[in-house]
């Protein structure tokens, strides 16, 4: 069975990209183009890593990745920031919203699903300012 990925982008060419390279690769993609929107899907369809923008309407990416943290049935789940915030002040906000890891736009497809599978096989976890 299909590992399930959760795109939450509000950007249309860079969830159709994510998607693309993610369905190739054999993944099964949902989306949500709304912080909220993000956190219901999350919820009822019980993916297996997201991918989260900051920059989105309503609830950006540091608060929905808050919120999962606090919700047992998210709390380990991997999530994949993306953003094109790229200072390290960006990079540090996310690992303490509670991100596994970080990529900044534009993303490279290879090494965005190369993340992916190192976050589902569970060899890249980051904790915040530090490797496992």
């Amino acid at each position: 069975m299909a590992k399930k990925i959760l795109i939450i982008e509000d950007d249309r060419n860079s969830t159709r990209l994510a998607e693309y390279t993610l369905q190739q690769a054999g993944y099964e993609i949902i989306t949500a183009s709304e912080g909220i929107e993000g956190l219901r899907k999350a919820l009822a369809e019980h993916p297996d890593l997201i991918i989260l923008d900051i920059m989105l309407p309503g609830l950006d990416g540091y608060e929905v990745c808050h919120r999962l943290r606090q919700k047992p049935e998210t709390a380990t789940l991997p999530i994949l920031m993306i953003s094109a915030k790229a200072h390290q002040e960006d990079k540090d906000t996310g690992f303490r919203a509670g991100a596994d890891d970080y990529l900044t736009k534009p993303v490279d497809p290879s090494e965005m699903l190369a993340k992916v599978n190192a976050l589902l096989s569970g060899t890249s976890r980051i904790v915040y300012g530090e490797s496992q």
